[in-house]
């Protein structure tokens, strides 16, 4: 016998909100409670109706996502937020989580894997870019970071965004291939995939970081750690001053 999952939604696209509420419906576990348009609309049905998780588009008119997580978190600590983007950002990510939320994504996120997050959230774990935590390893190395910041011992520069590369495990090994000077031909035969596959990859990276070449995605991916290829055997392109004197 299965538990079943209250949710809610916030955005303030009808369209989005059918879409959701539709894919969710042969999930028997689910049940979308209701929805709403907007932070404030959202509070009062929680007020009345508290469900177990809620997607919160993260660019709500008026309140914000983050602003609407916040409260939430503040009044009702046990109910699961998934906050959803237009895009993906580790920064985004950090900050939804920094206000309270159990799981950051792109609304690009398959309805299968919506369903996931909805029900790992909902048994208390966190889901940031499909890397997931398990309480309390998360309180110990992120949520420690929050405090410091409330404290002012620390800022959010001091941060370890690593932990949330918006890229998959096969984009990171594309960009360390790339980074070592390897052709797509080469990066296809070492992964065994196709060029064509490649190229999408790439196409995917470029998109995900909001950049417009390949030398660029290297150079963000190495200064943020996300790629663990040794300075000695990055190809020359990449190397900068700054990452001399990172490594």
């Amino acid at each position: 016998m299965y538990r079943t999952i209250n949710v809610l939604i916030v955005d303030d696209h009808p369209l989005f909100r059918q879409g959701v509420r539709y894919s969710l419906q042969e999930e028997h576990d689910l049940k979308v409670v209701g929805d709403a348009a907007s932070g404030e609309e959202a509070l009062q049905f929680v007020s009345v109706t508290p469900p177990d998780v809620m997607l919160i588009d993260l660019n709500l008119p008026g309140m914000d996502g983050l602003e609407l997580t916040r409260q939430i978190h503040r009044t009702y600590p046990s109910l699961g937020v998934v906050v959803l983007s237009m895009h993906e950002s580790d920064e985004q990510a950090f900050n939804a989580l920094r206000a309270g939320a159990a799981a950051y994504y792109s609304k690009e996120i398959s309805s299968v894997q919506l369903a996931q997050v909805i029900r790992r959230v909902a048994r208390g774990e966190y889901v940031i870019n499909e890397v997931m935590f398990d309480e309390p390893k998360v309180a110990q190395r992120i949520l420690s970071q929050f405090r410091d910041i409330n404290r002012g011992v620390t800022t959010d520069a001091d941060v370890d965004f690593s932990l949330f590369s918006p890229l998959s495990d096969r984009e990171i090994e594309v960009l360390e291939k790339i980074a070592s000077g390897s052709s797509n031909k080469e990066i296809a035969d070492t992964l065994s995939i196709s060029t064509q596959t490649v190229k999408n990859h790439i196409s995917s990276i470029l998109r995900k970081l909001s950049l417009n070449d390949r030398t660029q995605a290297v150079i963000y991916a190495l200064r943020r750690g996300w790629i663990d290829t040794p300075l000695d055997t990055v190809a020359p392109m990449f190397r900068v001053p700054q990452l001399e004197e990172d490594a």
